[in-house]
This record gives structure tokens, sequence and C-alpha cells, in this order.
């Protein structure tokens, strides 16, 4: 297959729809399988699948890259406290990792071909974004007992790891999922989002690994192309969104978002409703 300007156009868009989506709460996956309706990439049902997820690791770049020094534990330019400090983080961060890890190598396959539908992104879309703002309204009543990244305790992470598991489900937000988790659990809203992306690294890592072995390595030139440009664009517009969250966060909260969720959740059912779900079948 030659790479068309149209194909190219495609995986820009998709590119783009990963960077924003992944680190805002509203559900990438969700967007990913919405987009799907109207832009169709001409490659294989097999490469689409493993591309969609492979893409995600552009995006995780763009927080290895803006974190480095601070998730480097071997840099020249830190003390050895602060070294401490960091190695106790990517221990906090795998331990949030683990309940997410194990969900989903025993579930991924059913979610796959049972949760992926339009219907059920739509449907969680909705709910999550209910829960949010039900969540910003009860937090008006607290205080964060844990402003600063540094202050996450290993069960808190544990626990943070635990609302991770529900992204499993399309739609929901695995940044949305681990966020909510964390200000309920008392973090402030900038080091829920911080942790969230820190414990996005190995998830994604390991996600897009899977989905690499399990392709295999036998790619054309074409398919690797697509590749290459749909993880740079998402690399790019990641570090855009990232900026643009951390920002924001310091003086707005995630309601926003949540009346996102909720309209876009039911523009889509509408749709569906009238076309019918045709990934229903998939």
């Amino acid at each position: 297959m030659d790479l068309t300007f149209l194909e190219l156009v495609k995986v820009i868009i998709i590119g783009i729809v990963e960077g924003l989506t992944e680190w805002l709460p509203v559900s990438s996956t969700g967007h990913m399988i919405l987009v799907d309706e109207f832009i169709k990439l001409d490659v294989s049902a097999a490469f689409y699948n493993m591309f969609l997820v492979v893409i995600q690791l552009g995006a995780i770049m763009a927080v290895v890259v803006l974190n480095f020094e601070r998730l480097n534990p071997f840099s020249t330019f830190k003390t050895p406290r602060e070294k401490r400090a960091t190695v106790t983080l990517w221990m906090k961060v795998v331990v949030a990792t683990i309940p997410a890890a194990v969900v989903g190598l025993l579930l991924n396959d059913y979610m796959e071909e049972h949760l992926m539908t339009a219907t059920v992104v739509a449907s969680t879309l909705i709910f999550y974004g209910a829960a949010f703002i039900w969540t910003e309204n009860y937090n008006k009543r607290r205080r964060p007992v844990m402003n600063a990244l540094s202050e996450i305790d290993f069960r808190t992470a544990f626990y943070i790891g635990l609302f991770q598991c529900l992204s499993l489900v399309p739609g929901t937000s695995r940044s949305g999922a681990t966020i909510l988790g964390g200000i309920l659990l008392g973090c402030s809203r900038l080091a829920a989002a911080e942790f969230t992306f820190y414990v996005a690294i190995p998830v994604m890592f390991g996600a897009s690994l899977l989905k690499i072995l399990k392709f295999g390595w036998h790619y054309t030139g074409s398919e690797i192309l697509i590749l290459a440009i749909g993880m740079t664009t998402a690399f790019i517009v990641s570090v855009l969104s990232i900026r643009f969250l951390l920002k924001y966060i310091k003086t707005n909260d995630f309601k926003p978002f949540g009346w996102y969720r909720i309209a876009l959740g039911i523009i889509v059912l509408a749709y569906l409703f009238i076309v019918g779900d045709p990934t229903a079948d998939n």
C-alpha cells in the first residue's frame, strides 16, 4: 500500500486526537473508536488495532521528555536525598501499576471483544462526566491532604491504581479515572494529575509492547511510516496538551471536562439511535 496524501492526513488527524485526549480526562480510546466511524485508514484490521495502542508511545514520550530530570534517579544534578526521593516515586508508580496490569492481562481480550463499541463509549462518557461534576461539588467541602506529589503514600498509590482499572472499559479515560480517584483519596488536582502522568509510563509502554509482540515484526514500508507519523504527531500535541492541563488546573476545576463528556455522549447516543451502532458487531 502506498501512503497517499489523504491517508497521511488521516494519520495526522488520529495523532492529534490521541495527543489531545490521552491526557485530558475525556478518554482517548473512546475518541479513537468514535473517530474510526468517520476516518477509515486503508490498512488491515490487525494493524489498525495495534496502531491505536502503539501510537500512545508518542504521547507517553512527551511525559518522559518534559519530566526527564525529575524522573531520572541517576541525574548528576541531584543530591543523594533527591535521588532516593526519585527512586521512591518510581516504587509508588510500580505499586499503582500492579492492579491494572493484573486485571488488564486477565480481561483485555474480553474487553476488546465485547466492550469496544460506540454505545459503551457514549455511556461511559456520560457516566464519568457526571462523576467529575459530582466529585468537584463534593470536593468543595474538603481540603486536600496531599498537595504535592511527594506526599502521596504507597497505600494511596495502590488505591489510585485500583481506580485505574476502571479505565479498561472504553470511554472511561485512564487519566480521568486516576485523577478522580486521586481527588477522592485526598490529593490536590495538581498532585493527582502529575501522578497520573507518571503512572501512565509503564502502563502504556507495557500495553504497546504486548500489541507489537502480538502483531509481529512484519511491517511494510507504509506501515512503518504510518506508525512514525502517528507517534510524532501524538508526541507534539501531547506536549502542548500536558502543559495546558497543568496550567489549567492551577486555577480551574474539572467540571468543564465533565460537561463536555456528557454533551458528547448524548450526541453520540442520538447519532447511534438514528443510524445504529456499527461497532456492536465487531
